[in-house]
């Protein structure tokens, strides 16, 4: 009798490269929309992070990642994803992804909030993610190991004497069983939770919940990043105003002309939790935000961010020759399921990678376009893990009923009012409060509360600001709170155990 195939959740990035590199063995693709549809890392405008220019090397790269993590990178995990970028650019290249070059054939490298030198290797201008993520696609499509399973969402994580058995999933014709003892975690993140996000409807941090529900822990959850020039026109997901445009020149101004963050360190080029904060506090005195690029790009912004440049046509918007009008909008998760250097979770047979795995790469802020580079490089790893385990015997699951398919709705305002970029004592026990009753109802909305119940008691316990968490109550990092913080959930109990931990902060050789 054949073995069961390993099972991966999730069609970003990450959960393709993990998909591509556990050739020959037949793999299972769930993805609740079709390949390149929905995924996080095919929005990504800016690009894949990789110090390959004569001016850099590994070691700046990695400079930059632990001062934008505000120490609590590990420092072992950031060297080893950092020193894989070169490697990854040529086997991307190989794969047929076509990254901007110059006359002469060599990358275009661009630069970004947070890094020391030009080191963004993009493609097509701004659609650098979505051109990546073609190419893996078609090397999945052409690979012949790969069982894509389109149109299915994973709803629960099964257990059998605490390991992985399978997972429960809904599809077209209703609920289904797929067994397993080896899963894969690659859903992407949560800024769905938020009103006002860059991310796709649907990244509501479904598989963090998975995991958390099967007794895994999950680490670094107050994180999030918001990325301070979302195009701020009234759609829903907002599009994105890349920190390339930054990179190149462009400049925050409020409704006055005003240069705001004019003085302040790099000024725009500050990390991205720093530029928020500062367009935020801007926003709450009652001015409006854009980003000016008429000075700097003018008629070749249309050349160097085409997709950009459509998206503010769209809204009748001329970036050439007007102020583009910006806020910031949830982006990224530094949390999620915390795992080791293998990307295995504390639940045996369960493994995690890409964002909504925690790895210790970002600490409390990433760097700019290090996310397609963890994602891309912890698939590659976990599928090598895989491939040398056994497959476990799962004995035939008893079928059932899977849960309602999550909606976000009602916890998206109690998120984005007190959970957002500032927070403080009041609003998130405030915000506690609702998430509880939300959580402990058995409707559509309990899997996304109690992932926002489990942030909100994260952001409380941490009594400092740091990196991508900031309290206006507790505004100065403790050192005494350098450490990060594992939260597990008590499905038995029903109520949730904290455990701290010490965060990696050596170097290694």
């Amino acid at each position: 009798m054949a073995e069961d195939p390993p099972i991966i959740i999730g069609a970003g990035l990450a959960g393709l490269m993990a998909a591509l590199h556990l050739a020959p063995q037949r793999v299972v693709l769930l993805t609740r929309a079709p390949l390149g549809e929905q995924a996080a890392s095919g929005w990504a405008q800016g690009g894949l992070a990789a110090a390959i220019a004569a001016d850099d090397s590994t070691d700046l790269h990695l400079a930059d990642t632990l001062e934008a993590g505000d120490g609590l990178c590990d420092a072992q995990v950031a060297r080893r994803i950092i020193e894989a970028a070169p490697a990854l650019v040529e086997e991307l290249t190989r794969l047929g992804a076509r990254f901007d070059r110059d006359g002469s054939g060599a990358i275009l490298l661009g630069l970004e909030a947070g890094h020391s030198r030009r080191r963004i290797v993009h493609a097509m201008g701004d659609a650098s993610g979505a051109e990546i993520l073609r190419a893996v696609i078609e090397a999945v499509r052409k690979s012949g190991h790969v069982d894509v399973m389109e149109a299915c969402t994973a709803t629960r994580l099964l257990l059998r004497d605490g390991r992985i058995a399978g997972v429960l999933a809904s599809g077209p014709g209703g609920p289904f069983i797929v067994r397993s003892s080896r899963v894969v975690i690659a859903t992407g993140g949560l800024g769905g939770l938020y009103l006002h996000t860059t991310n796709p409807a649907g990244a509501t941090g479904q598989g963090l919940v998975l995991a958390a529900r099967a007794g895994a822990a999950l680490a670094d959850l107050e994180f999030v990043q918001f990325h301070p020039t979302a195009l701020d026109v009234g759609l829903d997901p907002m599009p994105l105003v890349s920190e390339a445009v930054r990179g190149e020149g462009a400049t925050l101004i409020d409704e006055t002309g005003a240069r705001f963050m004019a003085g302040q360190g790099r000024a725009e080029l500050e990390p991205r939790d720093v530029v928020s904060r500062a367009v935020w506090r801007h926003m709450q005195a009652g001015h409006r935000v854009f980003l000016d690029a008429r000075g700097a790009l003018g008629p070749r912004f249309a050349r160097r961010f085409p997709g950009i440049n459509a998206a503010c046509g769209a809204a009748g918007i001329d970036p050439a020759t007007q102020p583009i009008p910006v806020r910031p909008a949830a982006h990224y998760h530094m949390g999620g399921i915390s795992v080791d250097a293998r990307g295995r979770s504390t639940v045996p047979g369960l493994w995690a990678c890409g964002e909504a795995a925690s790895t210790g790469l970002h600490g409390a802020n990433r760097l700019a376009s290090n996310s397609l580079l963890e994602a891309a490089v912890t698939g590659q790893e976990v599928a090598r893990d895989i491939a040398g385990t056994v497959a476990r015997r799962t004995a035939p699951l008893a079928p059932a009923v899977g849960p309602q398919r999550p909606d976000a709705s009602p916890v998206r305002p109690i998120l984005s009012r007190h959970a957002g970029v500032l927070r403080d004592a009041q609003g998130l026990a405030h915000a506690a409060s609702a998430l509880t009753v939300l959580a402990e109802r058995d409707g559509a909305s309990a899997d996304p509360a109690l992932l926002g119940l489990m942030m909100v008691t994260a952001m409380q316990r941490r009594t400092e600001s740091r990196g991508g968490h900031a309290r206006t109550d507790f505004p100065q990092a403790v050192p005494a709170e350098k450490l990060r913080l594992t939260l597990t959930w008590d499905q038995a109990r029903g109520a949730t155990r904290y455990v701290s931990q010490p965060a990696a902060m050596h170097v290694s050789a």
